[in-house]
Parts: structure tokens; C-alpha cells; sequence
């Protein structure tokens, strides 16, 4: 852990030094960017760990780029392959909520649906995975929604079909 925060204080000497003042526009998008990528590079290499520290700096230094809505999709994602279910439903609803035009906004919708499939909240999961297909209907999470609704039986069909059932 020592090591992970002693790297990331390099990574902020290395991005900001201390004895330059503030970068130009595109020097700031450039040094925005190269974060951005050393982090996701961090995903990559799946240290989820490092990696979250890294969106959650990132979002601390650049929260205002056009990047930090996908941050905090990473960070969500890095829960969600951790298994801190809750925390990841958390940080999806934070893209949502935050960040409306946000092109990971179908792909946050679609991580609720399956998050609570996770936690064995189905109806909540299917209402995601609804609401991809509703809002999103011609993107790639639409085609998993609807893969993922067909194979997932229905708990209102269920029922139907065991009151029709004799006795």
C-alpha cells in the first residue's frame, strides 16, 4: 500500500512539477490525458486497486474534464470486479446522476442492471436492464440488456404460470 501511494506521489512530480506554473490549455488537456491513460493502464493490468486510487485522484485533480465521468464509470467498475457490489452501485448511480451527457451513460445503466444481479436483486436488475433498452436502444449495452432479459426468466411469468397450474 506504502508503495502504491509513493507511486502515485511520483506520478503527481512527474505530471505537476513544482517549480513550473500552471500549464497552457492544451498542455493541461495533454497532462489530463496522460493521467487518464496511466491509470486506465493500471486497469489494464487489472491492479483494481491501484487503479480506483488513480480515477479517484484523477477526478480530485480533473474533475471538471470531459473525462471524469468516465472515472467514476472506472471506479465502479473496479468495485464491481472486487466485489464490493454496493459501493459499485454507488458509483454507476454517480454517473448517472452527475454526468448526463455522458457517453458512459448506457454502459453505467447497464453495470446497475447487472450489479444488482449480483445481489440477487432481480427487479431492480430487470429495471435496468429495461431502461438501457428503452433509453439507449441502438447501442452495444442495448444488445446485452436484451440478451441478458430473454435469459432471465421473468418473475411475473413464473408466478402466472404456477397459479394456472392444477392442483
Amino acid at each position: 500500500m506504502i508503495r502504491k501511494c509513493i507511486g502515485m506521489l511520483m506520478l503527481l512530480v512527474t505530471f505537476f512539477p513544482v517549480d513550473q506554473s500552471l500549464p497552457a490549455p492544451t498542455q493541461r488537456q495533454e497532462t489530463t490525458r496522460r493521467l487518464y491513460d496511466r491509470v486506465m493502464d493500471e486497469f489494464k493490468h487489472r491492479d483494481y486497486e491501484a487503479a480506483m486510487a488513480g480515477f479517484r485522484l484523477f477526478i480530485e485533480l480533473h474533475g471538471q474534464s470531459s473525462l471524469a465521468a468516465n472515472a467514476q464509470y472506472w471506479i465502479g467498475e473496479c468495485q464491481y470486479r472486487t466485489g464490493r457490489y454496493r459501493d459499485a452501485l454507488k458509483s454507476f448511480y454517480d454517473v448517472v446522476s452527475n454526468y448526463p451527457l455522458s457517453p458512459k451513460l448506457a454502459a453505467s445503466t447497464l453495470k446497475l442492471g447487472q450489479t444488482y444481479t449480483k445481489l440477487k436483486d432481480h427487479e431492480n436488475a430487470r429495471l435496468m436492464f429495461d431502461r438501457v433498452v428503452d433509453q439507449y436502444p441502438d447501442s452495444p449495452e442495448a444488445d446485452i440488456a436484451r440478451k441478458t432479459i430473454e435469459a432471465t426468466p421473468n418473475p411475473e411469468e413464473s408466478t402466472n404460470q404456477s397459479s394456472q397450474e392444477p392442483q
